[in-house]
């Protein structure tokens, strides 16, 4: 069995082909980075226009690099949330409207679970159960994954995600949109030391977040050395890379113990960035553990980890009906199990 997947949450749009016999067959992104980049962030109706125009090509794209048509699908998936309504609603009124067509089921797929279970399209697989670390541009979440379906939720940011985070530092550092691959290019010219930022609420006894402090400390630092901010940028990009990083490797080992587990899941577009990644590594080393990450071109939003959560809704039987349904906000924890 095959089953399409369109991804159309925020600013990308992505499309996959899944089989439950030989995983991923196909898939194909588009980026609207260069069109937001003028305006300095996603500007919702743009996004919207763009997901419109871009999903049909896509989907002829993505079959012919399988060699298939549409009459070998056998369900189309799609993400009915979290993200931008507008976004949201594109993909959902074609993956309705093929789904009618074709005479085939469409499935309803929630974002995060998309991006939780994305490592899973990798070789070296995790192990049930693992405890997961959702880092991107709108959430930051620590999970106890016992199976698919079954998520807790161990904490999550009670103010700016880790990606909000990121990108507000790198506007204030003066870096073009999108941020974040920026200051991590930044950082790495930086001087270890020079800036030490708070690492908030690693005190707390929870797994909760909060950065918000954090980019008000670099925000008071950059206004501390106005005279000579272009010799310190890249010690500030450095001082918060590794002030986030300390924060969510805290965290982590704190819900690790909690849960008794050593096998830790990172997914989410911050992911992406390399010294989250050393830090974490380091960490399951010293726990003797092993952390998991998606490839990078996984880690932002994409259609193949849709695809993939739409196959495993649709073996166990959880399909949409033919009512468009979307949900801007939608709790991971709601989820139905599987």
């Amino acid at each position: 069995m095959r089953v399409l997947g369109i991804e159309s949450s925020c600013d990308e749009t992505g499309i996959a082909i899944y089989s439950d016999t030989e995983g991923l067959v196909s898939h194909v992104l588009h980026t609207q980075i260069a069109m937001h980049a003028e305006y300095g962030g996603v500007v919702p109706e743009l996004a919207s226009r763009d997901h419109i125009k871009r999903i049909v090509p896509l989907v002829r794209t993505c079959l012919d690099k399988a060699h298939l048509t549409l009459k070998d699908l056998d369900a189309i998936a799609y993400t009915a949330g979290p993200g931008l309504i507008g976004a949201l609603l594109a993909g959902s009124m074609e993956a309705g409207a093929l789904a009618y067509g074709l005479g085939i089921p469409a499935i309803a797929v929630h974002h995060m679970e998309g991006h939780l279970l994305a490592p899973m399209l990798e070789e070296d697989k995790p192990q049930y159960p693992f405890v997961a670390l959702l880092i991107s541009g709108g959430h930051t979440l620590l999970i106890k994954v016992s199976k698919p379906g079954d998520y807790e939720i161990l904490g999550q940011s009670v103010d700016d995600a880790a990606g909000e985070a990121f990108d507000k530092t790198a506007k204030l550092l003066g870096i073009p949109y999108p941020g974040g691959p920026g200051l991590e290019v930044m950082a790495k010219k930086g001087r270890s030391g020079v800036f030490v930022f708070p690492r908030p609420m690693i005190k707390k006894p929870n797994c909760d977040f909060s950065f918000a402090g954090l980019k008000t400390a670099v925000l008071n630092a950059i206004l501390e050395h106005k005279s000579d901010l272009d010799n310190v940028k890249c010690d500030i990009a450095l001082g918060f890379t590794e002030a986030l990083a300390d924060t969510l490797c805290h965290k982590c080992r704190r819900a690790l113990r909690e849960c008794g587990i050593n096998s830790l899941v990172v997914a989410g577009g911050v992911s992406a960035n390399f010294m989250i990644r050393e830090s974490l590594i380091k960490l399951m080393h010293s726990l003797r553990g092993k952390v998991f990450f998606a490839r990078k071109e996984f880690c932002t939003d994409n259609g193949a980890m849709i695809a993939q959560v739409g196959m495993l809704r649709f073996l166990s039987g959880q399909l949409s009906d033919n009512c468009i349904r979307v949900f801007p906000r939608w709790p991971l924890d709601q989820l139905r199990p599987l």
